[in-house]
């Protein structure tokens, strides 16, 4: 698989235009899409679209895995049925950043979390990455599994706020909250580790886990969490169906109700 031209454009709140050439087609995540042009033609198919000459079994297979990761069973894959490059755009679904990897430059694969994939080159499989240890599947803030892209072609993943890419060395280790890991190399370990005493677990406002991240290999970490932003958010929003009216509770000028 060759690799695609794209523009990755936006500051905060970023999208990703791709370049089909003739008879290309990408995948990308239900609800996506920003626009494509004349040519391009969308068709849902059942399962994960890399296993379309696979047979029944292997398309139920490809379904499993996407409802375990918390997908939907079925794949939106858009083709440039022209004879001329066409242009589409996927968005990102908060602010954040959109990062490309090309998988055949990290040994096929990566893995990430499981509200992280964006897009990708048709031929990406999306698969499972179960955690070895318990430690990481009970407290790991995202269960036991993990999303696993496979293939040799670009993916496209989202990450919250602003992106730090981290290269380990073997066997250096980095310490991070759970829920700021957006992806990582099947070759770093990951694991759970209890911050300390019960003092520090209760009030130091980090949570009673972090995850340790053990070289080598690349990992990618992100300042948002959407946990963290969905937290935020509902502590802002009026509660008990109340509606808020200025920033201070009272009205805002002009209100006369």
């Amino acid at each position: 698989m060759h690799p695609i031209d794209y523009d990755i454009l936006g500051d905060d709140m970023q999208y990703v235009e791709i370049v089909l050439d003739p008879g290309e087609a990408a995948i990308g995540e239900a609800g996506a899409l920003m626009f494509m042009q004349a040519g391009v033609e969308l068709e849902t198919v059942f399962g994960d679209a890399s296993d379309a000459d696979s047979g029944l079994l292997g398309k139920l297979a490809g379904a499993g895995k996407r409802l375990l990761t918390g997908e939907s069973l079925f794949t939106t894959v858009y083709a440039n049925r022209s004879a001329e490059s066409r242009r589409i755009a996927f968005a990102a679904p908060y602010p954040g950043k959109i990062i490309p990897v090309r998988l055949d430059q990290i040994g096929g694969r990566l893995v990430c979390q499981k509200d992280a994939f964006l897009c990708a080159a048709k031929g990406v499989g999306l698969g499972l990455a179960f955690q070895r240890r318990l430690g990481a599947g009970f407290f790991g803030g995202e269960g036991f599994i993990l999303q696993s892209l496979e293939g040799d072609g670009t993916v496209f993943i989202h990450a919250g706020g602003a992106v730090a890419e981290k290269t380990l060395a073997p066997g250096e280790v980095l310490r991070v909250d759970t829920g700021c890991l957006a992806a990582l190399q099947p070759s770093v370990d990951y694991d759970i580790q209890f911050v300390g005493g019960i003092k520090t677990a209760m009030f130091g406002g980090e949570g009673l886990f972090l995850a340790k991240l053990t070289g080598p290999g690349r990992v990618w970490l992100q300042s948002l969490p959407l946990s963290r932003l969905a937290g935020r958010v509902f502590a802002a929003a009026p509660q008990g169906g109340g509606r808020q009216t200025g920033e201070s509770g009272g009205h805002l000028a002009g209100d006369r109700s």
